[in-house]
C-alpha cells in the first residue's frame, strides 16, 4: 500500500521532468545489510563485544564506517579500530562473494528507468567493488557509482546528493532520492531533493516505514513494486 501524503505535490512535469534519479545501495540495491550486520556482529564479539547480529543490525544499519569506527571506540573501548576492520571486511567479502543477492525486484526498476539515474552510498569505494560490483547491476550505473569518501560529509549531511547532482548537471530540485535509512531521507531534504523511502519487505526491524514518513520521506515504497508504481506517479498526488 501506498503512503498516503495526498499533499505531496510531485516534480511538474512528471519522470519527463526528472533530471536524475539516485539510488542507496545497501537495502536499496543489495541484499547486504544482514551479511554485514551478521559479519560485524561476529567481529566484534571475537573481540570480546557481547552483541548480537541483530542488536549490530539496529544499532549501525544506515551509518558510515567512520561513524561505526567511531562509535566503536566510544562504546567498546575499542583502541585498534583499523585491524578490527581489516579482519571484518576480510570475512564481509568473503561473505558477499558467496551469497549476496540484489533486493528482489530492484533490477527490473533500475532497468527500467529512461533517466539519468546514479548511486549513492555512504559505504566505502572498495565495500562497493566488493558487494554492488559482484552483481550486474553495476553495469546499469556506469561511471554513475559515487561513495561517500569522496565529499567531506557522509549522509545525513547532504554533500554527496549535491556531488551527484555536480556531475550530472541536475537540478536539485528535479533529483530523486531513494533510500532505507532516515539518513539519506535527511541528506536529500537538505539538498532540496524529493525523497522516497525504501523498505526491504524482509527487513526485520519494526516501523521502518514509520520512521521515513517521519524523517520527511514524500513517499514510503515496501518492495520493488511499490517503488515502481511511486515512480511512475512522482509527477501528480501519491
Amino acid at each position: 500500500m501506498l503512503n498516503n501524503r495526498f499533499d505531496y505535490p510531485g516534480i511538474p512535469g512528471g519522470m519527463d521532468s526528472i533530471d536524475l534519479v539516485i539510488f542507496d545501495c545497501d537495502g536499496v540495491l543489495i541484499d547486504s545489510e544482514p551479511i554485514a550486520s551478521r559479519t560485524l556482529a561476529e567481529t566484534l564479539q571475537g573481540a570480546g563485544i557481547a552483541i548480537s547480529a541483530a542488536e549490530a543490525h539496529v544499532k549501525f544499519t544506515g551509518n558510515s564506517e567512520s561513524i561505526i569506527a567511531e562509535m566503536c571506540r566510544r562504546e567498546y573501548g575499542i583502541g585498534d579500530v583499523a585491524a578490527l576492520f581489516e579482519r571484518w571486511h576480510l570475512h564481509l567479502f568473503e561473505e558477499f562473494a558467496r551469497s549476496l543477492m540484489p533486493i528482489a525486484g530492484i533490477a527490473e526498476v533500475v532497468n527500467s528507468l529512461d533517466r539519468p539515474k546514479c548511486v549513492a552510498s555512504n559505504s566505502t569505494m572498495q565495500r562497493l567493488r566488493n558487494s554492488l560490483g559482484k552483481l550486474d547491476l553495476w553495469s546499469a550505473f556506469g561511471e554513475g557509482v559515487f561513495s561517500a569518501e569522496l565529499v567531506p560529509r557522509p549522509k545525513p549531511a547532504p554533500d554527496l546528493l549535491l556531488h551527484c547532482a555536480d556531475r550530472f548537471k541536475a537540478r536539485p530540485s528535479k533529483c530523486v532520492m531513494i533510500d532505507d535509512s532516515v539518513h539519506g531521507v535527511a541528506a536529500a531534504i537538505d539538498a532540496g531533493m524529493t525523497a522516497i523511502g525504501f523498505v526491504d519487505p524482509a527487513d526485520p526491524r519494526p516501523g521502518r516505514r514509520a520512521a521515513l514518513d517521519a524523517a520527511g520521506a514524500a513517499a514510503v515504497a515496501t518492495g520493488a513494486a511499490e517503488l515502481t508504481a511511486i515512480l511512475k506517479t512522482v509527477g501528480g498526488r501519491l
